[in-house]
């Protein structure tokens, strides 16, 4: 096989396919499903409006406190289109069409390492399909719907990861600095974001260890090892200056009313307890029983369709059982980072599909190493023909995106009257701030 994705011409249809899907998921009777707002997205359109006209802020108190980048966003979408629920969610759908593209970038290079002798057309085909998994992804696609950062969130952060996997290829310090600024800019976003340079710098560790054992040089602090952490280091710490400063002197509001470690009432025995119950429910919360609200999911539904769920299982098995790839290494320390704000929030909170949004890129990951894994020894170890196995990959593809598709349009969205109780248009909350929700 010698067919790939290697033309300009080819790459763009393909973009092209991904974007299309994409916006007919997030897109499809965007007004009509959910139809109603929701009380935070009324608090974030007052965040945003207050925005307006002043100075820059790095944080506001509103809406339970939150960094504001993605609120003077959230403004400028309603100037540009008016205060109405169309404009307050149009930012987070953009983003959920573009994500996609993102991530189909990030596993085109991830698959490559990770499958270096698998023939051109199936290293093509994988990110494609972990693309098309991606974007119809029912945890993934919910929340590009209405006006919640997460989309947002997961843009920065593969589009940071995307260039420190462009370093790893090529060594040239120019992509540490973009990896940075969107990793700063994670920071800048939704809580999650707050841990994720971990993983831009993991990465920067382990290919210049990479690098020094392939020249049996085993002298890992050199200059050339600290210029390559500052060119990352460098940029982050400045992009983020302006929030870690407002928050070195004030609390992070939502932040410490959830944080349990740092209540003083607890004994260690308790934190204990709750950190299992938090693991618990976290884990079980890809297969067993999902979230409970109606806004992140259908309620206790598991977050995972039965079979990306399967996959991702098999998939997180044949990437521990090869740790040593710096790729499997990659995703396994993002899929663990990714759990770590649920880990530690009251577990009556949890499981919390909105708060773990970020895991989704791992997941997905897994998901496309088990395509992969099985493709692989179904075409060479059982002869199964190379064309009845494209049919059975998008046969899975097509049946996963089915069953998220029918949860969220014919199911979940029956839960939307409750879940989203401002019946009102959005101007109306505006002009009238003292309003009950429920009218």
């Amino acid at each position: 096989m010698t067919l790939r994705v290697s033309t300009k011409r080819e790459l763009f249809i393909t973009l092209l396919i991904i974007f299309l899907l994409s916006v007919f998921v997030v897109f499809f009777r965007f007004n009509a499903i959910p139809k109603n707002l929701t009380f935070d997205e009324i608090e974030f359109s007052k965040l945003a409006l207050s925005l307006d006209g002043k100075a820059y802020v790095p944080y506001s108190p509103l809406a339970t406190g939150h960094a504001t980048l993605y609120f003077y966003i959230l403004l400028a979408s309603m100037k540009l289109f008016g205060i109405s629920s169309f404009a307050l969610r149009l930012p987070a759908a953009l983003f959920g069409v573009i994500t996609p593209l993102v991530l189909f970038f990030v596993l085109r290079k991830s698959i490559r390492k990770t499958f270096p002798h698998h023939s051109p057309l199936l290293q093509e085909i994988l990110p494609i399909a972990g693309a098309f998994l991606f974007a119809t992804n029912r945890w993934y696609f919910n929340f590009a719907r209405f006006s919640f950062e997460a989309t947002f969130l997961l843009f920065l952060e593969l589009i940071s990861l995307y260039f420190v996997l462009k370093y790893s290829d090529h060594h040239q310090k120019k992509w540490l600095v973009y990896s940075a600024i969107f990793a700063g800019l994670a920071y800048n976003s939704y809580q999650p974001g707050r841990f994720f340079f971990a993983i831009p710098l993991l990465l920067i560790f382990l290919t210049i260890l990479e690098r020094k054992q392939n020249r049996l040089d085993f002298s890992f602090f050199t200059k050339q090892t600290a210029h390559s952490f500052l060119s990352f280091l460098v940029p982050f710490f400045i992009v983020i200056l302006p929030l870690s400063l407002y928050l070195s002197s004030h609390q992070d509001i939502r932040m410490y009313q959830l944080f349990y470690p740092a209540n003083t009432d607890m004994s260690v025995q308790e934190k204990g307890q709750f950190f299992l119950r938090n693991v618990s429910s976290s884990v079980g919360m890809f297969s067993i029983r999902g979230d409970v609200n109606g806004r992140h999911n259908y309620p206790n539904k598991p977050a995972l369709n039965p079979i990306v769920s399967i996959l991702f299982i098999l998939g997180l098995v044949f990437c521990v059982k090869d740790i040593k790839k710096k790729t499997n290494q990659l995703f396994l320390m993002y899929f663990l980072l990714s759990l770590v704000p649920t880990l530690l929030t009251y577990p009556w909170e949890n499981p919390n599909m909105l708060r773990t949004i970020t895991v989704i890129p791992s997941v997905i990951y897994f998901s496309t190493i088990s395509l992969g894994t099985l493709f692989y020894f179904a075409e060479h170890k059982l002869k199964v023909r190379y064309t009845l196995l494209l049919f059975v990959l998008f046969g899975l593809i097509s049946a996963s995106a089915v069953y998220d598709l029918r949860t969220y349009f014919l199911y979940q969205s029956t839960v939307f009257n409750e879940a989203f109780e401002a019946t009102k248009p959005l101007q109306y909350y505006i002009n009238h701030p003292d309003a009950k929700i429920k009218q």
